[in-house]
């Protein structure tokens, strides 16, 4: 006999494991017969005029890199300089339904440039997406935004931040669908697919992504999101989303406020309620969670203000964090088996070009009641990105 366990309710299944295998097994090629059936969907008309379709391709690149003083509690304080990101970026529409993403990234571990994203994107209408390759699957907003398009520098640093579990920098690979809706004064996204473990996790077991997201001022296009548009939108946004893996869970609910004001500023409110249970523990490298521990439960809640003044050639913007989180549950070996860790943070940036010129001086202080020892950390970080279209119609 074997058990079943689907949100939280425990199910008696009376069979052998081998037909629970071959049932997710089916599950699994069904996912993928029905993207096939919805990349098809294209109509021969559609298919006709694309012959004709004069394909595009557009290059680009972006750098994050930093300076940071950090003191511990315990021992010396430490002073370096860091290339934190190096991204090449290569996109194209290889006919008017089908798209290419494949991006790149520096990982200062290793220094070697790793693939980040190698995408092929089926776009056959604002409702129908099928997206198949390695890319963000449906997450938080953060883990959708990553550090080239977060509204603060430290971002992933408090425990709460995109704990779900990864190949490289959030990225995992598998197959997905998602969509574009209007349901009367609100808009409606939602994502769902089906994910390697094996790669992700060490497990055999598919991990299974959802998420939803409402609009209820201005719509967000496009599936990859941002933590704030510097004033070019107002927002209202809550989104949910769950990640499932053998019983084992992440789930997050995030939201996002933005007020633009009419001289040129923004007002910006974010937080994320995050839960994760046993999705990723033990994994080693993990970013948003200590995977030692087999739980982690937390918030935060964040306030940008855009300056509307400008000043030379950009705009000054102040920003304050604070997070909480708890890791309970602590996965093999000795020791406490719980703490808590509380973050906070402060920007001041100065916004040139939005996410293609940037500088941010940053301050965080982040303190464990157990377990860890406390540190605070002060520096300033500079982003810059490039984007060219050399192929297709300008």
């Amino acid at each position: 006999m074997s058990v079943l366990v689907t949100r939280g309710v425990f199910v008696k299944i009376r069979t052998r494991g081998v037909r629970v295998r071959r049932l997710l097994h089916f599950a699994s090629l069904s996912l993928l017969g029905l993207i096939a059936l919805l990349s098809l969907a294209v109509s021969p008309m559609q298919a006709q005029t694309d012959t004709t379709f004069d394909p595009t391709f557009s290059v680009g690149g972006g750098i994050q890199t930093s300076y940071q003083n950090t003191q511990p509690s315990v021992g010396p304080d430490v002073n370096s300089f860091s290339l934190d990101h190096a991204r090449l970026y290569f996109n194209g529409d290889v006919t008017k339904n089908i798209s290419v993403m494949f991006n790149t990234d520096y990982t200062s571990g290793t220094d070697n440039m790793n693939i980040l994203d190698a995408v092929g994107q089926f776009h056959i209408s604002p409702k129908v997406n099928i997206w198949f390759g390695r890319f963000l699957p449906p997450s938080d907003r953060d883990n959708l935004t990553g550090p080239f398009y977060a509204n603060e520098w430290a971002v992933y640093n408090d425990g709460i931040q995109d704990g779900y579990p990864f190949v490289y920098q959030g990225r995992d690979n598998g197959a997905m669908y998602w969509g574009d809706f209007k349901a009367g004064i609100a808009k409606i996204k939602f994502a769902a697919g089906a994910f390697d473990g094996n790669s992700a996790d060490g497990s055999n077991s598919l991990i299974w992504g959802t998420r939803m997201q409402i609009d209820f001022w201005d719509a967000e296009d496009g599936y990859y999101q941002n933590s704030t548009y510097y004033g070019d939108k107002n927002l209202l946004a809550i989104a949910g989303a769950n990640e499932v893996q053998d019983g084992k869970t992440a789930t997050t609910v995030d939201f996002l406020m933005e007020k633009k004001i009419p001289t040129g500023g923004a007002f910006t409110i974010e937080s994320e309620y995050s839960r994760y249970i046993g999705l990723g523990a033990g994994q080693i490298g993990r970013v948003g969670y200590n995977s030692a521990f087999g739980k982690s439960e937390g918030a935060y809640g964040l306030a940008s203000f855009l300056i509307p003044k400008v000043v030379g050639i950009g705009r000054f913007e102040v920003l304050g964090k604070y997070a909480i989180a708890e890791f309970t549950d602590r996965v093999g070996g000795s020791g406490a088996g719980s703490y808590r860790q509380n973050t906070a943070e402060v920007n001041f940036d100065y916004i040139i070009k939005q996410f293609d010129a940037r500088v941010m001086s940053f301050y965080k202080d982040t303190r464990f009641n157990a377990v860890q020892i406390n540190t605070w950390e002060a520096g300033v970080g500079l982003q810059l990105q490039i984007s060219k279209q050399i192929l297709g119609k300008h």
